[in-house]
């Protein structure tokens, strides 16, 4: 008798939309109130790192460089993008001549055996 798995449901485009946007991140020079460390970090707004030699508080010398806001991705087109993203590669199998697909895994099994044979020697 056959024995019946029960999977957890997956993510649809939807639950992937209304996932919380990450904070913005800045690039900051700081430099340890206690001993010699200075460094760059990448660091969240309201954070206040410890030195990463004596655990000493820093302070921020500078900041070098800032993430904006207008680099994030529209939501909707997201999902939109993702809808037509999931029938990809057997489209363009099916799209593709038996002549063609052979030759693409004849080349993609050659760079396999390749690779192996460096790693070997």
């Amino acid at each position: 008798m056959a024995k019946k798995t029960t999977r957890a449901p997956r993510a649809t485009a939807d639950d992937k939309a209304l996932a919380p946007l990450p904070r913005p991140v800045d690039v900051v020079a700081r430099r340890c109130q206690v001993c010699e460390w200075e460094g760059d970090l990448i660091e969240s707004e309201g954070d206040d790192p410890d030195c990463p030699w004596c655990h000493g508080p820093t302070e921020r010398t500078a900041t070098l460089a800032t993430a904006t806001g207008s680099g994030s991705k529209n939501p909707h087109a997201a999902a939109l993008g993702r809808l037509g993203g999931l029938k990809g590669g057997r489209a363009r199998a099916k799209a593709l001549s038996p002549i063609q697909r052979r030759r693409i895994a004849s080349r993609a099994a050659r760079a396999r055996w390749d690779k192996k044979r460096e790693e070997e020697s």
